[in-house]
């Protein structure tokens, strides 16, 4: 058994509200990994609504990783979003023309926050708000409705407007070994052989077996 199809937009038979966005995303500056799922029974493979202010000029990239789990509603935020913060009023005059489009800002005035990453294996709850610019490391979970506005370190969880730390999921020696094993670049084979212990809580077993993966 090699698992299910990365390239099969619905690897559930029966279940079209989860995709493989991997295989439906059209813009070239949103890079999703294999096996990331986006679940909804509202159009699955239209994921890309959810990338709001997301404007090829500005050339911001949206990545997200490998395994990754994505719930109904997330939102992710793009630095096309961004007005103006310098002047007496943020109001963007500009796109409305007719004279008003003099005071066309530049790019450097409006804030740029770079591209929005999300590692591998990143569990993104239910109607969460991931803002631009912002990094979520491997193995976090962010708790539903939650707004992210800062970067997520690797294995904690987070929840809350703005999303703070709730927990860490292991300890900081235990992360690095687990960061080391990146067990998601692994073949799909030695993932099938060693999924027993990857959904496990032995940080150590899975390290004493990755040995063969590499």
């Amino acid at each position: 058994m090699h698992g299910p199809d990365p390239a099969n937009p619905h690897p559930m038979e029966g279940f079209p509200q989860v995709c493989f966005i991997k295989n439906v995303v059209k813009s070239p500056n949103i890079i999703v990994g294999d096996y990331t799922y986006y679940d909804d029974p509202e159009d699955s493979e239209n994921f890309e609504r959810n990338v709001l202010y997301h404007y090829p000029f500005i050339g911001d990239k949206l990545v997200i990783g490998k395994f990754c789990a994505i719930a109904r509603g997330v939102k992710f935020i793009m630095n096309g979003a961004n007005h103006k913060l310098s002047g007496v009023s943020t109001y963007p005059f500009q796109i409305f023309g007719n004279g008003w489009e003099k005071v066309m800002p530049e790019p450097s005035e409006l804030p740029y926050k770079g591209d929005t990453v999300i590692g591998h294996d990143v569990w993104i709850g239910y109607d969460a708000l991931i803002m631009p610019g912002v990094q979520i490391g491997n193995g976090a979970i962010v708790s539903s409705r939650s707004v992210v506005v800062s970067d997520v370190p690797p294995y904690t969880v987070v929840g809350g407007n703005p999303a703070r730390p709730i927990k860490q999921r292991f300890t900081p020696e235990q992360v690095e070994t687990l960061q080391t094993i990146a067990w998601w670049d692994w073949p799909v084979e030695e993932i099938t052989r060693h999924l027993p212990l990857i959904v496990a809580g032995d940080v150590e077993a899975l390290r004493s077996s990755s040995a063969t993966c590499r």
